[in-house]
């Protein structure tokens, strides 16, 4: 579980710090990134995990974002982790950009090829806040969890799954419905294999249908003009189950004119975002 620090820069009064150490559940070595604010040199501080969309690395989300102003204004650190193992050679991995490689899809998979490395869910949900809690002054009872994309889908089945150890949830353009879109077919047939049901449990639609009683403040943020809305978000099969399912306090679900799946989009809203876990966090 030991981490060792690979790089420190001064930001609004605080740190970025990134680490490096050598995951358990995926049988590599991780890097990840962390916003301390100044706060956090006098004791533990709440903090709202990021999960990143395709392609991406510990690194987007902090340099593109524009979030650690808005983080240091309330004393909130950011803790920013990969996408996906590193370096595992398993055939395949890097054959596209959308599957192995930059493309965990934040669950377990249980194909015996992938079984071994691809765990991003248990990586994001008990291995890394496990060290973080332990050996960094976070708050582990304190947190909340976002994401864009890939990892806002990440960040809705995590919560829906995990409530108690969230405060609350946010994505941007997440992937909602991917038991029914390209990219989720893609991902889940060959990291969960043919059974379907097994993809229903890192599906937010599907999880919502069984959500019970479970009380849920979600804000999501999606551009209307987002290339890939239609064919693999599903926005609109969210916001048609949360309505069905007589939910729509519980979820605000915002479409943004002329926004695109980009960080310009994410910066445009990030303020909004790290607001609404504020309100939690500081309780």
């Amino acid at each position: 579980m030991a981490y060792k620090e690979i790089a420190r820069n001064k930001a609004f009064g605080g740190h970025v710090v990134k680490y490096e150490h050598d995951s358990t559940e995926l049988s590599c070595s991780m890097k990840f990134n962390v916003f301390l604010p100044k706060e956090s040199e006098q004791g533990s501080v709440a903090a709202i995990y990021f999960l990143s969309g395709l392609t991406c690395t510990e690194d987007n989300f902090i340099q593109k974002s524009g979030a650690l102003a808005e983080a240091a204004k309330h004393g909130i650190a950011l803790i920013a982790p990969d996408t996906s193992p590193r370096g595992v050679s398993i055939q395949g991995d890097d054959d596209s950009w959308d599957f192995g490689t930059g493309a965990g899809f934040y669950l377990d998979a249980t194909d015996p090829k992938w079984a071994k490395n691809y765990r991003m869910y248990s990586y994001v949900t008990k291995e890394l806040p496990a060290l973080v809690n332990k050996q960094l002054p976070i708050d582990g009872s304190r947190v909340s969890i976002m994401g864009h994309s890939m990892g806002g889908h990440g960040a809705l089945t995590i919560y829906l799954k995990n409530s108690s150890a969230y405060k609350t949830v946010s994505a941007f353009s997440p992937i909602a419905n991917p038991v029914n879109c390209p990219w989720g077919e893609k991902a889940f047939s060959n990291y969960l294999g043919s059974n379907q049901d097994e993809w229903k449990q890192y599906d937010t639609v599907e999880l919502l249908k069984k959500a019970g009683d479970l009380k849920i403040d979600a804000l999501v943020d999606v551009g209307t003009s987002d290339n890939f809305l239609e064919r693999e978000l599903k926005i609109d099969t969210l916001k048609e189950t949360v309505a069905s399912l007589g939910r729509a306090q519980d979820w605000t679900i915002r479409y943004q004119d002329g926004y695109d799946h980009s960080y310009f989009f994410i910066s445009s809203f990030i303020a909004d975002h790290i607001q609404h876990h504020v309100k939690y966090l500081k309780q």
